[in-house]
């Protein structure tokens, strides 16, 4: 029987989501959020055979990183913008640092650092199009555990300045991330 694991960082993301539906907040951040999706997963599916029936829906807020992204988005590809892919290569050590998740998304972009503006933001700009701070741990746990992914991310700011008052965003980030949910047939709870 299919079943279905929403996943989000932070309760004020989920607002709108229904009350009766399996829910996990991870906490902000990659460390916090591989652990509570490995936690979550073993739970619910401690025999590995049976893991392919659980589908992982993580939603959330994001930062755009270019210019016109906005409203509720499915990234096909995720990054791990904390890895110094070149560095790593020039030792010798292989970098597995991609995940696709099909479709012709944008790619997102993951790490522990809050993106609020200047040359950091513009660096990570030119590789991704969409930044949040928990999507490459929940991606690499499922990926890791066999279970299937689905992530859905709302553009909350511009990953600018502005970015700071996030608290105040994202309510319309739960408004159109409850809206989608209620409206994408999604079962499993």
């Amino acid at each position: 029987m299919p079943q279905l694991l929403v996943l989000a960082a932070h309760p004020l993301e989920t607002k709108y989501f229904p009350e009766d539906i399996d829910l996990v907040l991870t906490g902000v951040g990659m460390s916090a959020a591989a652990v509570r999706t490995t936690e979550a997963v073993l739970t619910r599916c401690p025999d590995p055979a049976r893991r392919a029936e659980l589908t992982v829906l993580n939603i959330g807020s994001a930062g755009a990183l270019k210019h016109g992204l906005t409203g509720v988005l499915e990234p096909s590809r995720i990054i791990n913008r904390d890895v110094d892919e070149e560095l790593l290569r020039a030792a010798g050590i292989p970098v597995d640092n991609v995940i696709e998740l099909g479709g012709d998304g944008p790619v997102l972009a993951t790490g522990d650092s809050f993106v609020a503006g200047g040359p950091a933001r513009d660096a990570l700009a030119a590789r991704a199009d969409l930044v949040d701070m928990e999507g490459w741990a929940i991606a690499v746990a499922c990926r890791h555990l066999g279970v299937p992914l689905r992530m859905v991310k709302h553009v909350s700011d511009a990953a600018d300045e502005e970015a700071v008052a996030w608290a105040e965003k994202v309510e319309l980030s739960a408004l159109a991330l409850g809206r989608w949910f209620r409206g994408s047939g999604i079962t499993g709870a």
